[in-house]
């Protein structure tokens, strides 16, 4: 199948597609005297995993990883158990912050009772640099 077809097929686009292949996460295609790319049932089953993987949240440094061990035939899959055994302890500590977030966001919104903006509870527990209610920081800029 051309490369469109391939994309098509799993969901992803194009420039995907392209950029899994250059990254080695998908063997090389084959190419046509025109120099299209031609792909088969194995690439489509491996973007697949990718894609599905991605969707979980897995970075691509784990799938490639995990796609390493496959290839290798004679690998446990222990080491594909750790990996995901991993990335299920850091969505459950992302989930327990997020919850605490909640909740936090939820005080906040049920203090507040109207009025003036500058007797705002909400502006007042954002404006608090002791952040001691704060379960959940980032500090990136923007």
């Amino acid at each position: 199948m051309l490369i469109g077809e391939l994309a098509r097929r799993t969901g992803c686009t194009v420039q995907t597609v392209r950029y899994y292949e250059a990254e080695g996460l998908l063997p090389p295609s084959m190419r046509t005297d025109g120099n299209q790319r031609i792909y088969v049932a194995e690439h489509e089953r491996r973007l697949g995993f990718i894609r599905h993987a991605r969707e979980l949240g897995f970075p691509l440094k784990s799938i490639r990883t995990m796609l390493s061990l496959v290839d290798r035939n004679d690998r446990s899959c222990a080491e594909i158990d750790h990996i995901a055994r991993e990335h299920l302890a850091e969505v459950l500590q992302r989930i327990a912050r997020l919850d605490a977030l909640k909740q936090e966001l939820e005080r906040m919104v049920a203090e507040c009772h109207g009025g003036r903006a500058t007797e705002c509870r909400i502006i007042e527990a954002l404006s608090d640099q002791s952040h001691e209610h704060a379960p959940f920081r980032d500090d990136r800029p923007g």
